[in-house]
């Protein structure tokens, strides 16, 4: 275990704590608690969210990269959560046009009739039994309800079905053996953190006394509130409020009871993912999701993802209370599903630049199997000694702000206020003024990001939105070196550490960039951007040589990389 010196307590946290009062705490910065905290705060509520590492480090860093309706849950019954899903994804593709972009994706099918027998029993039991492959029909069913779902703001073309001989020629590393596939449209979710992080700031910059803090963790309730402790000081303080929301996901339960209530709503399952240099299999897959049913019954993808091959996912039942790592028995299954959809392509451990692993928040099942547990949310009101705690218990990433949005109206009626402004439409980050196709898009950054080269205003076009004016205005104000080609540099470092929270070197290669998931990451650069870190944050070089200690350990520990190793170019 680390044993940290104490830090100099930051901006935010200081003016916090002089105020010790709030109307209401979120505990838990992951997608739902932020995007919670920006619609109350759109609403003038005084909120204050505490997250004990950094904002969406948890479930939400977790993610198959995916806004999507869900297809799969209208075998569930669950017809209200694809309704609201679709709803979600058409208005993500408008509001954060940055961030969530279409995304084809199409079904290797092998049958005509398979599953129509079993699914009936899925739909009333909810568990799979005997591994049954869904065939055209079926999944031809599914798609048609789902275009329907779809028609309700989406732009998005509709969903075809091609014979053998056509999917071939349009995917011809495809397993031959197919009879069919089918294709629609979903959407892709580039940088999740990314996202989350610009929900936050929105919030911030909604309501004045709307603040969120990293790295301050929830320990306990007093008189005086939600106690806290800033991570970083050791300092502990409370919070008086009228309202707490536990937005922790899958430790919900965990911190119910730091808090002294007990509950036993959570029953998360693991997933996992692994990021492949493959310039093949990503070529294979002609810019598609390959989105599928391996033979287990599991629903598994393969998806091309900037220049890698993200492979994913598991559905396992798992302990919040012990860390999720991807293990070599799920990468050898990950392995299998590649060969089964693309036969003639071999992958191997040394193409993996990236592997992770998360805790999806579900709801306690008992009867239901791990894939089968409902991806829909609710909300549970207990009490927290004279104050309304309420608990989410579910969520998933395409709904956050629909859900932000019920959360929300739970608290303003606790509260007996209105609201005032909906968030339906309300462009997110640097969504904002997003300019419309590509030649507008090449003229925007040509006009705001005119002293950076084409390949440079690509990388901060993409990675921030219409905000990179801002940000290239920071750039252009003093001396700026690359730390990694166009990936990165010295000055958007120091924007980083200056803007958008960064505590942690970790912050920075792990969820302000893309660096680790796509394996660019070896000791020198990870030095390099220490430095500037250190120098815009004050830390001591201890400080700076622990960050990077704790940085390289949790790469190999958890994500499966060796920073010694030459980084994937």
């Amino acid at each position: 275990m680390t044993i940290r010196t104490p830090g100099k307590e930051r901006v935010e946290v200081a003016a916090v704590r002089a105020s010790s009062r709030t109307e209401v705490v979120i505990i838990g910065g992951g997608i739902n608690g932020l995007a919670t905290f920006r619609d109350l705060a759109l609403q003038g509520v005084d909120v204050v969210l505490v997250e004990r590492d950094d904002f969406a480090s948890g479930a939400t860093a977790a993610s198959s990269h995916m806004i999507h309706g869900g297809i799969r849950y209208l075998e569930n019954g669950e017809f209200r959560l694809v309704r609201e899903s679709v709803r979600e994804r058409n208005a993500l593709l408008k509001t954060a046009p940055h961030a969530v972009r279409p995304l084809m994706t199409t079904i290797p099918i092998y049958s005509t009739f398979a599953g129509i027998l079993a699914a009936p029993l899925r739909f009333l039991r909810h568990r799979q039994g005997k591994p049954s492959q869904r065939g055209a029909v079926l999944i031809k069913i599914g798609l048609v309800i789902y275009d329907l779902f779809s028609r309700e703001g989406g732009t998005l073309p509709r969903h075809s079905f091609v014979g053998r001989r056509r999917a071939l020629e349009a995917l011809p590393d495809l397993d031959p053996g197919i009879a069919y596939t089918a294709t629609y449209f979903d959407a892709s979710l580039r940088e999740p953190e990314r996202l989350a992080l610009d929900v936050m700031l929105d919030g911030e910059a909604a309501h004045p006394t709307a603040r969120a803090l990293n790295y301050v963790e929830a320990v306990g309730f007093d008189e005086h509130g939600v106690r806290v402790r800033d991570r970083e000081t050791g300092q502990e303080f409370g919070i008086e409020a009228k309202l707490v929301i536990n937005c922790s996901g899958p430790w919900t339960d965990l911190t119910n009871a730091a808090l002294g209530v007990d509950s036993q709503f959570m029953g998360g399952t693991k997933g996992s993912h692994i990021v492949l240099d493959h310039p093949e299999l990503f070529e294979a897959t002609r810019g598609r999701e390959i989105f599928f049913e391996h033979s287990d019954g599991r629903i598994v993808l393969v998806y091309p993802l900037k220049d890698r091959v993200l492979v994913g996912t598991t559905d396992i039942d798992a302990d919040p209370r012990e860390p999720a790592v991807c293990t070599e028995e799920e990468v050898d299954y990950f392995f299998d599903l590649v060969r089964h959809v693309f036969p003639g392509i071999a992958v191997s451990r040394d193409e993996i630049v990236y592997r992770y692993a998360g805790i999806r928040p579900l709801p306690r099942h008992e009867d239901t199997q791990p894939g089968f547990v409902s991806r829909d949310y609710r909300l549970e009101v207990s009490q927290l000694g004279e104050l309304p705690l309420i608990s989410l218990v579910g969520g998933k990433w395409t709904t956050f702000r629909a859900l932000g949005a019920s959360l929300t109206d739970k608290a303003l009626h606790l509260l007996q206020r209105a609201r005032t402004t909906s968030t339906l439409t309300l462009p997110i980050g640097g969504g904002r003024s997003y300019p419309k196709g590509e030649l507008e898009q090449q003229q925007w950054r040509r006009r705001q990001l005119r002293r950076q080269n084409d390949d440079r205003q690509r990388v901060l076009f993409e990675r921030y939105g219409t905000r990179a004016a801002e940000v290239a205005k920071f750039i252009d104000a003093a001396d700026d070196a690359p730390i990694l080609d166009n990936e990165l540099s010295t000055r958007e470092a120091q924007w980083m550490a200056v803007h958008e929270r960064v505590v942690r070197l970790a912050d920075v290669i792990f969820r302000r960039t893309d660096l680790a998931f796509r394996g660019l990451i070896d000791q020198e650069r990870l030095e390099s951007i220490a430095a500037e870190l250190a120098a815009a944050l004050g830390w001591t070089p201890e400080r700076q040589r622990l960050e990077i200690e704790e940085c390289v350990a949790e790469l190999r520990l958890e994500h499966g990389v060796r920073v010694d190793a030459e980084p994937v170019r």
